[in-house]
């Protein structure tokens, strides 16, 4: 199913990553300088020779002039752009079809929970908290996440717990951009906090939803549910 066109403008040779958001590309001969938008290690995705897809910055005056979009593996395409998740989660939160919380009316987006700021908020049917993750990291079939430490995605995670234990709904959006992800499981040896936090979650009631996505020739595609390892 498809579920929204993600244009591109150009392809490149990835070259070198100066920091978590910042990345050398070769386009045409040139090298340029690309905003990484996204935290993750993405060692098996970028590094020097592997092929990227960019996007033009609209800002002339930006530090960086292009955008990373997507990253080449196995002969597909990974989209490792996590500007996309918030448009992604709200498509697959008011399908009817899709969502996995039966409510498809009355997002709102980005509400304070607690020490954080929650993806989605919903009290149509009472209060409904719904945090979102991007999965771009397999294994042996499984999907994983994170794929670096992240305090903050753990604090998320207890959050939810929080909110379900004084008697409210939370759920965990996981958007999996590999297609050859068969189950999803927390990265334990990446991040063991995360991993134990995921595992309370789960026992407490937090609902989680690993969904399946795969981007190919400017188009990004729903793939279905993933279930976890």
């Amino acid at each position: 199913m498809k579920v929204f066109d993600i244009p591109y403008d150009k392809e490149g040779i990835f070259l070198e990553r100066k920091n978590r958001f910042l990345g050398i590309v070769d386009v045409n001969g040139e090298n340029e300088k690309v905003h990484v938008r996204d935290p993750g290690r993405l060692e098996e995705l970028l590094y020097p020779g592997s092929e990227v897809m960019l996007s033009k910055a609209r800002d002339p005056n930006r530090k960086t002039a292009w955008d990373l979009v997507a990253a080449k593996y196995h002969n597909e395409w990974v989209l490792v752009n996590s500007g996309f998740h918030p448009q992604i989660a709200r498509w697959a939160l008011e399908s009817e079809t899709v969502n996995p919380f039966g409510i498809t009316e009355g997002w709102q987006g980005e509400k304070k929970l607690g020490a954080s700021r929650i993806d989605f908020y919903n009290e149509q049917e009472g209060v409904l908290w719904v945090e979102v993750k991007g999965c771009t990291l397999a294994m042996d079939g499984k999907a994983l996440f994170p794929d670096a430490p992240t305090t903050r995605g753990t604090r998320h995670v207890r959050e939810l717990i929080k909110a379900v234990e004084s008697g409210k709904r939370a759920g965990l959006l996981i958007l999996i951009f590999r297609s050859d992800a068969v189950c999803f499981s927390p990265y334990e040896e990446r991040d063991p906090d995360f991993a134990a936090a995921f595992r309370k979650a789960l026992e407490v009631g937090v609902e989680v939803y690993p969904l399946g996505f795969m981007y190919k020739e400017h188009k990004l595609f729903y793939k279905g549910k993933i279930p976890i390892c």
